[in-house]
């Protein structure tokens, strides 16, 4: 595994077939030079030259130019994002429909129309030619009781808000008592864990409920995570604890907020009952409340839900076709009516010069949106600076989404080989600074699995490949324009701030957020240039000062030549930097009261995370550098275990 350290980046990509090739037979992603280490001013890629054209007014994967204006592509980042159905709709628009629970409009393609599993019970064991199996939650519960409920999400479903004071609101989502029209089931999947194929995985402790169709026609699947045994749970006991139900329900919800692609949550309830986990595999297990998220998303199909199938040979090869037909039919439709006359056609710029044309192949149109969706939620991850932790395979969603929050972490100290997780700390595998690479890793996986199956050929893999790198780099570079506030990007001045906040171990959210309050002005002393940032640059001596100086003096003449006023600027760069992400010791503290009885930080957490951007008069606290105890093991770093 190659650590991308302050001294080492790794080397250009290079998309032809015989890379592609190696990034399929390989554990380690070693491809992209990307801008994460801060010492080195080369580490950006330096893209290939596609010639590409098409006469299409309305493109069906999003191919733009190479370089598009920075202040277009990033306002999707905070703002465009937020108003996609894809993770949530316009949450600003009052939704009329209020339904009960009873009265919800559910409908089952995926059990309807893909082949399931012909047996119901749930003895560990392999699932073949099946997508599914059909499973009816069983968790022991007493006496469950609601954690926190998101109206936001209630109201993507036309749920009346009301019904979370419902009594019995508890026993349905626990799974105690079964939804009127819910048709449950555990999906087959199978993945990459820590680059080596791990088989058959699947929904081991995750129950889909079935899918809402809400007044827009959106279809949204309802799953219960922690809901008990599967055919998938091989010897884990299908339960999840209230410790990283919390930390799932509060960062799903935080994440869309900040305007990234997300799994949502309507709401997390606990069983009553005790879990034993060993929370750091130590040998040192204890009992834990147990609990239940009602995870939300238009899917949960996985890169590995493919995968699987793949792997058992040509007698599934249907099975994978099925599955992308599905996921076109009802995800991807703009795909699926895409026609000859869109004539979308596109040059590698290899030596033979040879063409992709997209309209001719529908799944070489898929997989190439997918690259794109998912480079551009690993740019966004990177410009808030969140770690994911566990970037398998069987956690990469094809919609774009992040799914699976496990040990997560949003930076603090800015450190490129910063990972939340206790099992990655030998190689770092999944760190910040490799979490690009990772996407693109993850992607040629995925390409091998649709090629497998016969469903694209090499050039149109090569072609995915091509587009996820530089799609990363032109949302990347666009995010980073708009956190600093200038008119264009700059390639020498963002590395040397990197540089300069890795040096310094300087708190990457606060930081960005004081950022804002500079003035561009050049007569500014400079003794007091560095007093905006003062709360962010703690214990500094002289030469680092100077280093600081000397950056901030660039910034400045920067941003003067813009003509944007720094109040204008301030506006923008405030809405793109949030003041409040769910720092791991703000959910340690509500964790530890939840695990008392006590709920009311969870729902305190929920709605000051639903307002990163905004001042909050009150709530400054929450925004504070992490406090000495928020180091130790359990809150800085996470185990896997939950």
């Amino acid at each position: 595994m190659l650590l991308l350290s302050l001294s080492h980046i790794s080397p250009k990509p290079s998309l032809a077939s015989s890379s592609l090739r190696f990034l399929r037979q390989t554990q380690s992603p070693r491809f992209l030079k990307l801008p994460f280490c801060p010492s080195s001013l080369a580490c950006h890629v330096s893209r290939r030259g596609s010639s590409f054209s098409f006469s299409s007014r309305s493109s069906c994967v999003h191919m733009e130019s190479s370089s598009p204006p920075a202040a277009a592509s990033v306002d999707s980042v905070t703002h465009d994002l937020k108003n996609q159905s894809l993770d949530g709709g316009r949450d600003g628009d009052a939704n009329k429909v209020k339904l009960k629970l009873e009265d919800l409009n559910w409908d089952h393609s995926f059990v309807r129309e893909l082949p399931g599993d012909p047996r119901t019970d749930i003895l560990p064991r392999e699932v073949l030619h099946a997508c599914y199996t059909k499973v009816s939650p069983s968790a022991e519960v007493e006496n469950p009781q609601l954690v926190a409920g998101s109206e936001s999400v209630a109201q993507l479903l036309d749920l009346d808000p009301k019904e979370f004071e419902r009594p019995d609101f508890p026993l349905f989502f626990s799974g105690a008592s079964p939804l009127v029209g819910a048709m449950p089931y555990a999906q087959c999947y199978g993945g990459h864990q820590f680059g080596m194929w791990a088989g058959q995985l699947g929904d081991g402790r995750a129950i889909t409920l079935g899918e809402i169709i809400n007044s827009k026609s959106e279809r949204w699947e309802l799953q219960l995570k922690g809901a008990g045994k599967t055919p998938y749970s091989r010897f884990a006991d299908g339960l999840a604890v209230l410790r990283s139900s919390i930390r799932e329900f509060l960062c799903s919800e935080a994440m869309h907020f900040l305007g990234i692609p997300t799994t949502r949550a309507l709401c997390l309830v606990t069983t009553g009952k005790y879990v034993t986990r060993d929370m750091f595999y130590d040998g040192n297990p204890k009992e834990e409340p147990g609990a239940i998220v009602c995870r939300v998303a238009q899917s949960f199909l996985r890169f590995g839900s493919y995968q699987i199938h793949a792997s058992r040979g040509k007698e599934d090869f249907d099975i994978v076709r099925a599955l992308a037909d599905y996921a076109i039919r009802h995800h991807f439709p703009h795909i699926e009516n895409m026609s000859k006359s869109d004539s979308l056609s596109f040059s590698l710029g290899d030596e033979d010069h040879s063409v992709v044309d997209l309209t001719s192949n529908k799944y070489a149109a898929w997989i190439v949106e997918i690259a794109e969706r998912t480079a551009s939620l690993v740019a966004r991850w990177q410009g808030v600076g969140f770690t994911h932790g566990v970037l398998n395979t069987d956690n990469m969603s094809i919609l774009g989404l992040t799914i699976d929050y496990g040990p997560f972490g949003f930076l603090d100290a800015f450190d490129p080989s910063y990972t939340p997780n206790t099992t990655d700390l030998p190689g770092r595998r999944y760190c910040f600074a490799n979490q690009p690479d990772i996407g693109l890793w993850n992607i040629a996986q995925f390409a091998s699995t649709l090629s497998a199956a016969k469903l694209i050929d090499d050039k149109e893999s090569n072609y995915a490949m091509e587009r996820y790198g530089t799609k990363f780099m032109d949302e990347y570079q666009a995010i980073m324009t708009k956190k600093l506030g200038l008119p264009k990007y700059n390639k020498q001045l963002i590395s040397k701030l990197l540089n300069n906040l890795a040096v310094d171990k300087v708190d990457y959210t606060n930081f960005f957020r004081l950022l804002s309050n500079l003035k561009a002005d050049t007569s500014i002393p400079e003794g007091e240039l560095l007093v905006p940032l003062k709360a962010a640059l703690l214990d500094i001596g002289k030469e680092r000062k100077e280093a600081w100086i000397s950056w901030v003096q660039s910034y400045i003449h920067e941003l003067a030549s813009s003509g944007i006023t720094d109040e204008e600027r301030k506006v923008s760069m405030d809405s793109v930097n949030p003041k409040y992400v769910l720092r791991n010791y703000l959910c340690q503290s509500a964790i530890d009261v939840a695990e008392q009885g006590d709920f009311s930080e969870v729902q305190r957490l929920l709605k000051i995370m639903e307002r990163p951007y905004d001042e909050q008069p009150g709530m400054e606290k929450y925004a504070r550098l992490p406090p000495a105890w928020a180091y130790r093991p359990g809150v800085c770093m996470l185990s896997c275990s939950s």
